[in-house]
C-alpha cells in the first residue's frame, strides 16, 4: 500500500502571495501568529506578506526568534507566543527552519502531552491535527510547505531529531518566487542543492513508487535547468523554476522517504551547526557512488534529467555521468567540497557516524549500511 499526503491547496507564480487574504477569509480564520525570522524582517521580505494582511484587515501578532537550526526552546517559546496571541492559525514565512518551528508549535498546541518536543521524534502517536498553517516559503529548497516532516535540534545533546507526522502538513502552500529573490546567492545555492538531494534520494529510496518517481525526475530536470541561473542573477524565470522544482521534490520524498545523505547531514547540523543544504550538497555525490551498485538503472535516468546525453553510454558510464553531473552542479554554484573546508575536526567523525546510523532516514537508503560504511563515507568527504 502507498499513501500520499499533500496540501489541501497550493498556489504558484510571482505575486501569488495576494491569495493569502482570500484563503484566510474563505476559511474563516480570525487572527494569525506570523512566524518568521529577523533576517527576513530586516530585508523587507516579511513586509510583502504583512502588506497583504494589512490591506485585508487581518490581525496578527509576530514571532521572529528562529535559529538556522531551530531548537526545542525556539519551539516552546513560539508555543507560548501562540497561546498569548489568541491566534487561531499560523502563517509561516521563511525557509525550513521557520516552517519546522511552526509545525512543532501547531502540533504541540493541539497535542499538549508532547510539550517536551523530544517525544515527537520519529513517528509520534499524535491524535489531533496541527493548528492550521499557511506556509509561504522564502527559500527554494526545503519544501517544508508540502512535507509531513520537521527537524528540531536538541541543544543539550547536540543532535537533531526528525519528526514525521501527516497531521503537521500546512493546509495551504503559497509558493511565490518573488519572496525568494532577496536570498543571498549562497543561500539559493545551498537550498537548491538541498532540493536536488530530496529529489535524488526520493527517487532511489526503498519506498520509491511510480508516483514519487514521476515527481522526482521532473524535479531533477527543473533544478538542473534553473539553479545556475537563479544563483547567478536571481532572474524571475529561474527563481520560479526553482520554486516549483523544490516543491515537486517535496511532493515525492515526503511520501516515500530519504536516505543516508540526510542521515549524515543531520548530525553535521546538530553538532556543528552546518547549514543543512551545504551538508547535503557536499555529501550527495559521495553517497551516490556508494549506492550506485543497487541503483544503476535509475542513475541513467538521473543523468538524462541532469541534461546528459547517455545515448552511447553503458549503464556504468551513464551512472558515473549522473554522479559527475551532480558534483559539477555543486561546484558551479560554489558549494564546499570537503568537510575540512567547513572546519569539521577529523576526531569528530566517529560521533557523526554514530548519530547518522541512528537517524530515521537511514532505513530508507537503497543499500544497507553499517557504522563502518558511514564512517568511511565521512572520511572520504573529509
Amino acid at each position: 500500500m502507498n499513501r500520499y499526503v499533500l496540501n489541501e491547496t497550493s498556489y504558484f507564480g510571482a505575486g501569488c502571495r495576494t491569495e493569502l487574504a482570500t484563503e484566510v477569509k474563505t476559511k474563516g480564520y480570525k487572527k494569525a501568529l506570523l512566524v518568521s525570522d529577523r533576517v527576513l524582517a530586516s530585508c523587507g521580505v516579511l513586509d510583502k506578506v504583512k502588506e497583504v494582511l494589512n490591506n485585508a484587515g487581518i490581525p496578527y501578532d509576530e514571532f521572529l526568534e528562529i535559529k538556522q537550526n531551530p531548537t526545542i526552546k525556539n519551539c516552546q517559546d513560539g508555543l507560548e507566543a501562540f497561546k498569548k496571541s489568541g491566534a487561531d492559525f499560523i502563517i509561516a514565512v521563511g525557509g525550513g527552519s521557520v516552517m519546522d518551528t511552526s509545525k512543532a508549535i501547531g502540533i504541540v498546541y493541539n497535542n499538549p502531552s508532547f510539550a517536551d518536543i523530544k517525544s515527537l521524534e520519529g513517528v509520534p502517536n499524535t491524535t489531533k491535527r496541527s493548528v492550521p498553517i499557511i506556509a509561504l516559503p522564502t527559500t527554494c529548497g526545503t519544501a517544508a510547505e508540502v512535507t509531513i516532516n520537521y527537524v528540531i535540534t536538541v541543544e543539550e545533546e547536540n543532535r537533531k531529531i526528525v519528526c514525521v507526522d501527516p497531521k503537521d502538513i500546512p493546509v495551504v502552500a503559497i509558493v511565490d518566487a518573488e519572496l525568494m529573490q532577496s536570498m543571498p546567492a549562497k543561500t539559493i545555492a545551498s537550498t537548491g542543492m538541498d532540493a536536488l538531494t530530496h529529489a535524488i534520494e526520493g527517487y532511489i529510496t526503498k519506498g520509491a513508487h511510480i508516483l514519487s518517481d514521476m515527481y522526482e525526475i521532473q524535479a531533477i530536470e527543473l533544478i538542473a535547468k534553473h539553479l545556475r541561473g537563479a544563483v547567478k542573477d536571481k532572474n524571475i524565470v529561474d527563481m520560479e523554476g526553482m520554486s516549483i522544482g523544490q516543491y515537486v521534490a517535496g511532493m515525492g520524498f515526503s511520501n516515500v522517504g530519504l536516505g543516508i545523505v540526510h542521515s549524515m547531514a543531520h548530525p553535521l547540523g546538530g553538532v556543528y551547526d552546518i547549514a543543512h543544504g551545504v551538508a547535503n550538497a557536499l555529501l550527495l555525490p559521495i553517497v551516490m557512488e556508494f549506492n550506485m551498485p543497487v541503483c544503476i538503472d535509475k542513475y541513467g535516468n538521473i543523468a538524462k534529467a541532469m541534461g546528459v546525453d547517455i545515448t552511447n553510454m553503458s549503464k556504468e558510464e551513464a551512472a558515473k555521468a549522473a554522479i559527475d553531473a551532480v558534483r559539477q552542479l555543486a561546484i558551479d554554484v560554489n558549494i564546499p567540497q570537503t568537510l575540512r573546508e567547513l572546519n569539521i575536526p577529523k576526531e569528530g567523525l566517529p560521533r557523526l557516524a554514530k548519530d547518522a546510523l541512528a537517524d530515521v532516514c537511514t532505513g530508507g537508503n537503497p543499500r544497507e549500511v553499517t557504522y563502518e560504511d558511514i564512517l568511511k563515507l565521512y572520511e572520504i568527504a573529509y
